[in-house]
């Protein structure tokens, strides 16, 4: 998961009734730190930075070690923006360690970034 589907919930979007549905199919969620960074930086701008906290209370993050910033710096397809690249390599180690499938995001370069690498992709509430 990455802050594209998290945040639309942090704000109440109109699709954020349909992330937290897909979200509650899995066991945990799971994310690159970077989700925290990013979801307290969007919260802070719009005053509810308690509200980022308690849906970070849910979700595991995944350090971004060495191993993931290396991996990001050259990871395929070459559209994927630097931070996208850090949440890409992260799902990609996860998949490689068979604890993910799928990767819930709204990012368009990001997503064909995950499906490159074999994940689906899950953008809940987007039509077509």
């Amino acid at each position: 998961m990455d802050t594209s589907a998290l945040g639309r919930v942090l704000l109440g979007e109109p699709d954020a009734g349909a992330v937290l549905d897909a979200l509650e199919r899995f066991d945990g969620w799971l994310a690159s730190e970077m989700l925290r960074v990013e979801l307290r930086r969007l919260a802070l701008r719009s005053d509810c930075l308690g509200d980022a906290d308690r849906l970070l209370e849910g979700t595991a993050l995944v350090p971004v070690d060495g191993g993931v910033l290396r991996a990001a710096e050259t990871i395929e397809p070459r559209g994927v923006a630097t931070l996208d690249a850090i949440h890409l390599a992260t799902a990609v180690k996860l998949r490689d360690a068979d604890l993910i499938a799928a990767m819930v995001t709204y990012d368009t370069r990001l997503a064909a970034g995950a499906r490159h690498h074999g994940l689906d992709v899950l953008a809940p509430g987007r039509s077509g």
